[in-house]
């Protein structure tokens, strides 16, 4: 691909034109291809007055678009997703030059955006539909019960830089088909992508309930000031921050944050296959994936083996940046503060003692890290307490299967883990005794991929899921309990004033015979109930 900026990227975000009157922002953000350091887009740095418009639009279309119900909305993410697929080959490239991936990482996301859209589109209409509960005594046969939702007006979804084109659409498919308008704010280093759906939603001519506004800091601040739902994708620091945000205005949030995903080898794993799986599920993005394997534990008996296999897999790697071809494996780290993070890492860990296998160095200006094995570590060093979030993989041998789980669980972090072995009720056995939210058994990254399943992080690693069958787009709706009388209404309600002793009595008698065990059914006599009335009375009337 050609070096010069992308044909089409816009300086202003065109899917939320300003016809406020007021002076239009400004500032600008270049957007550049980490792999050259070229300038590939440049966008808008919106202003809190510019959210707050914006956010001001999307609440006053949305009840319009709730109202057209589940089904016609479902059309429009089916049309969504027939251009995702029209377009996909020029958002590949969107999406490779913002980030330095490969052709091979980047290509896989536009066919899991379109592979996510066709789920929720399927699903939608039975996992919004009203619920009619049975009422949980006899008493409560007078009524229907109806549980319906709600969706909040507007949600905002803040997004990370290592998945741009799929991190949006990861919450926001769910989020406009449960009803509500979505504001999305990627992250400054990688806005291209989001900038595309936003221009593909408008081109199709859906209604306009899908925004996305370009910014830093102070444009995703604004928005957590003024949706009424946030989900947020980032860093553990920030997603405290905005939990504190959250919590003062009291409206709700998920967080997805960061992980130190371990990996267990038991003795019985195939360890070529665990070794094949191991280096994708820690490199694949140049390890820049929250489920990234982060750290693996080998039992002590085919510890040598592993490593050997482990090693040869990640010396065989092709790391650079692509042309027309699939000529790499691993690409560019997507900041120069990331790779100053993984240089952080691999000196303390040989500081203290462990041992370089393979790699271990950046190049190309800081661009690049080359994939790299550490041996030797022990959860002294950063690299198994800190989350890197680069080409690292440290390998720890471990006694017995109880220790591999005494140090998997041994973090502040909870996102997902793997377990190798040959025995699949013994990796089942030991993914439940793991504290994470998702364990994929001999496979990596299977969860990402199971929009029936949660995925959510446990601890440190965030609050909430998304996906997870009704669940995952339920999360974006507010619950409503409705209440119908069956048959014809009474006058008065036997519990309406004025107060009477004889309604009293036959209320609670009846809810004592329904809800009390054995002799407890029987009524209370009238005489120990005058009896009970009068000392009440006397210790409240001395």
């Amino acid at each position: 691909m050609p070096d010069e900026p992308i044909e089409g990227i816009p300086v202003s975000n065109t899917a939320t034109p300003d016809t406020t009157g007021r002076a239009p922002d400004t500032a600008a953000i270049d957007v550049r291809d980490p792999a050259t350091g070229r300038v590939v887009g440049r966008v808008t740095d919106h202003s809190a007055a510019a959210v707050a418009e914006a956010v001001r639009r999307l609440r006053a279309r949305q009840p319009e678009w709730e109202a057209i119900g589940v089904r016609e909305r479902a059309k429009w993410l089916r049309a969504f997703q027939d251009w995702l697929l029209d377009n996909g080959p020029r958002l590949t490239e969107v999406v490779r030059s913002e980030t330095g991936k490969t052709r091979f990482d980047a290509a896989i996301e536009v066919p899991a955006a379109v592979d996510l859209a066709k789920y929720w589109a399927d699903r939608a209409e039975g996992f919004l539909a009203d619920e009619r509960p049975r009422p949980h005594s006899p008493i409560g046969l007078a009524k229907r019960l109806v549980s319906t939702v709600r969706p909040y007006p507007v949600v905002g979804i803040v997004t990370p830089w290592n998945l741009p084109l799929l991190n949006p659409c990861f919450d926001a498919f769910a989020a406009l088909l449960a009803g509500a308008a979505v504001l999305v704010k990627p992250s400054e280093v990688t806005p291209l992508s989001a900038v595309e759906l936003a221009r593909g939603w408008a081109e199709i001519g859906a209604p306009p309930v899908f925004t996305v506004l370009t910014g830093g800091g102070d444009t995703g601040r604004a928005v957590v000031d003024t949706v009424d739902f946030v989900q947020f994708t980032g860093s553990t620091r920030t997603g405290r921050a905005i939990a504190a945000a959250c919590a003062q205005r009291l409206i709700p949030y998920s967080l997805e944050l960061g992980g130190k995903d371990p990996a267990i080898v038991l003795a019985d794993a195939d360890i070529d296959r665990a070794a094949a799986g191991i280096a994708y599920g820690a490199l694949f993005n140049a390890g820049q994936v929250c489920i990234s394997v982060e750290r693996v534990y080998v039992e002590a008996a085919v510890y040598d083996r592993f490593v050997e296999r482990l090693v040869g897999e990640v010396r065989a790697l092709r790391q650079g940046r692509d042309g027309r071809a699939f000529t790499h494996d691993i690409g560019a780290m997507a900041t120069a503060a990331q790779c100053d993070i993984v240089t952080r890492h691999v000196a303390d860990a040989v500081a203290k003692g462990a041992r370089i296998l393979c790699g271990g160095k950046a190049f190309g200006g800081g661009r690049y890290f080359e994939p790299t094995v550490l041996a030797d570590v022990d959860h002294t060093m950063l690299c198994l307490t800190e989350e890197t979030f680069g080409p690292l993989i440290p390998v720890v041998a471990v006694a017995d299967e109880d220790e591999a789980v005494r140090l998997a669980n041994d973090s502040v972090y909870g996102l997902s883990a793997t377990v190798w072995t040959g025995d699949r009720r013994r990796g089942e056995r030991v993914a439940r005794r793991l504290e994470v939210g998702a364990v994929n058994i001999d496979d990596a990254f299977a969860n990402l991929m199971s929009f029936a399943l949660p995925m959510g992080g446990w601890k440190d690693s965030g609050i909430g899921a998304r996906w997870g069958g009704a669940a995952g787009i339920r999360k974006y709706c507010r619950q409503q309990a409705i209440t119908v009388p069956r048959g014809p209404a009474l006058p008065r309600e036997p519990l309406w004033y004025p107060a009477s002793r004889l309604r009293s009595r036959l209320v609670t008698t009846l809810m004592r015979a329904v809800d009390a065990r054995g002799r407890r059914r029987l009524p209370i006599p009238a005489r120990r109930n005058r009896q009970a009335a009068t000392t009440d009375t006397t210790r409240t009337h001395p």
